[in-house]
């Protein structure tokens, strides 16, 4: 059974009066924002990544923070032309860089992959996140607008992984591209036998998707030729599709912010050392 893993659960607390790294994952449909301190995310918060063309989100993201003294912003991005619109607001706000989770700024793991520089900064970060918290080999579920499979390899690399369509992606298609069938909430079904075209469709795609999960993990066990290989679901559906999956091994849903928090500890690290060799 699926669980929610104790660094994860414990990050739902209050802000605290101490300085804190504020995070942005900028995702194609949501921006997941982030305050953190040494040892995890304590708070978050998500806006439509939409909003990043109006000063909407930037009055959001104030009020969020506060008064909450900042120590550093780091970020990750798949939509390149929302990055300079947070760039900006960062500085103006508080007058900080922010550290953009690249090939230059990763830490914790290395690269084994043809072309390096078209894998997404989000799945950089959970993978820096799932080999820090459950060593290698290790497989991240992120469910998002699409679900993709992160793999890390036995020797601590990142390798690759799936994409596939997202389930809302699914079922939104399903409801354009038809004249009859409707536009329906995901949710639990638990009968297999639909009565009705919502609940037809609700089993099509949670039970269906399960059976996706399922087969394509199982394909990855094979090949990385580990039966026990950790499984950790993140995003929006994780703790829906994981429930009735036992293959995934905890449900993470601070996941790609945590990885982001652990990237940009390991860079202050690496300058600091980098300031220290140089005094010597």
């Amino acid at each position: 059974m699926a669980v929610w893993s104790a660094w994860s659960a414990a990050t739902c607390g209050s802000k605290s009066n101490k300085t804190m790294i504020l995070l942005f994952d900028i995702g194609n449909t949501h921006t997941h924002l982030g305050l953190a301190n040494s040892r995890r995310v304590v708070q978050q918060l998500d806006i439509p990544t939409l909003q990043w063309s109006s000063a909407a989100a930037a009055r959001r993201v104030d009020a969020w923070v506060g008064n909450v003294r900042l120590d550093g912003v780091a970020l990750c991005s798949v939509v390149p032309r929302v990055t300079p619109a947070v760039r900006s607001f960062v500085q103006r706000r508080w007058h900080l860089a922010c550290l953009q989770l690249t090939l230059k700024t990763l830490v914790e793991i290395g690269i084994d992959y043809p072309e390096p520089s078209s894998i997404g900064q989000d799945r950089l970060a959970n993978a820096v996140a799932v080999k820090h918290h459950y060593g290698a080999p290790a497989v991240v579920v992120d469910f998002g607008t699409a679900v993709t499979f992160d793999v890390v390899n036995r020797a601590g690399n990142y390798a690759g992984g799936i994409i596939a369509p997202g389930l809302s992606a699914m079922t939104d298609y399903l409801h354009e591209k038809t004249a009859l069938l409707p536009a329906i909430q995901i949710r639990e079904i638990r009968t297999v036998v639909g009565k009705n075209t919502r609940d037809a469709m609700l089993i099509g795609a949670v039970h269906g998707y399960r059976g996706l999960i399922r087969e394509l993990l199982r394909e990855l066990k094979l090949e990385l030729r580990s039966p026990r290989l950790p499984v950790v679901a993140t995003g929006g559906y994780a703790g829906l599709i994981a429930a009735k999956l036992p293959e995934i091994t905890a449900v993470e849903p601070l996941l790609t912010l945590e990885g982001l928090r652990l990237c940009r500890e390991g860079n202050v690290k690496r300058k600091t050392q980098n300031v220290m060799r140089t005094d010597q």
